[in-house]
């Protein structure tokens, strides 16, 4: 096996039974806990495939020049906190719209450089790690915490690498319900806080399907519902793009339904994946290990 290939091996185990004996409630006594991320990808997924983002591969575009503020807008008006995870060409190309998300209250977290799709070699990934972080870091006057890989690629290097950089958690992996303690070895730990590309993310649905958001709602809403009676964790992540992401109005109507939906539950804590985190360190025995 390559040497920039992962070995996932599972250290510890809670099983459902013991972990819902035995953890601690979730923050404030929350029956579930839930948080709304946003990938930005803008211009950068369309830059990082060598397409030209104009005509038909512009929709990128939308997310700087409105699908951000509509999102920033709703979440005002609805007083709900989000993550949002930011590639470095897009913050470099669009400097004032991340600072606003900033200065509004909400996380910004990296999300690689050129929303990469592909496998780099081991020095040019870590590099763009670097830069990304240097772009983030520079532009907010504070480095980012968490990191969700732009397409899913994830390598020997990359927990590495961003463990070094100062980041303590990652939001790429698809293996859980909930978050884990992900152990790098010689004491370092991470928290991964794993999301649904599946269900609980709009890509496949405006991509792939088709599907209409009124019944992407009501998926959305069942999910929920779904997770608050297990007393689970709840995470949604969208694109604030035109064509297959949720930046338009309907769309992002549609969400704010789905979040005035859970907020309406009795006992829903609503938080940054920097306050998961924080929360999963503190309480790191409860929960899964695994060591990559």
């Amino acid at each position: 096996m390559s040497a920039n290939y992962p070995v996932v091996t599972r250290s510890r185990h809670v099983s459902p039974s013991l972990a819902q004996s035995s953890r601690p409630a979730w923050p404030d006594g929350a029956r579930c806990l839930v948080a709304y991320t946003i990938d930005f990808d803008g211009m950068s997924n369309e830059v990082g495939k060598g397409m030209l983002p104009l005509g038909g591969n512009s929709a990128g575009r939308y997310s700087a020049r409105r699908g951000v503020d509509r999102h920033l807008a709703m979440l005002e008006e609805l007083g709900i906190p989000a993550t949002f995870f930011v590639p470095g060409y897009d913050a470099e190309s669009a400097p004032e719209v991340v600072k606003r998300i900033n200065a509004a209250g909400h996380e910004v977290g990296a999300h690689g450089y050129l929303h990469e799709g592909m496998l780099l070699e081991p020095d040019e990934e870590g590099r763009r790690l670097r830069l990304t972080h240097e772009i983030l870091s520079d532009l907010l006057g504070k480095a980012p915490r968490g990191w969700r890989s732009p397409s899913g690629q994830k390598t020997a290097v990359t927990l590495p690498v961003l463990y070094e950089l100062g980041y303590r958690y990652c939001s790429s992996d698809k293996d859980a319900d909930t978050p884990y303690i992900l152990d790098l070895g010689q004491g370092r730990t991470m928290v991964e806080i794993p999301n649904n590309t599946i269900s609980l993310d709009d890509f496949p649905f405006f991509n792939f399907s088709m599907t209409p958001v009124s019944e992407v709602e009501r998926q959305w809403i069942s999910e929920f519902d779904a997770r608050y009676a297990e007393g689970g964790f709840f995470m949604l992540t969208v694109h604030p793009r035109a064509g297959w992401g949720c930046g338009t109005p309907r769309r992002v109507a549609a969400i704010a339904n789905v979040l005035r939906h859970i907020r309406r539950h009795t006992d829903v804590r609503f938080a940054t994946l920097s306050e998961v985190q924080a929360w999963v360190a503190a309480s790191a025995d409860s929960f899964d290990e695994v060591r990559v």
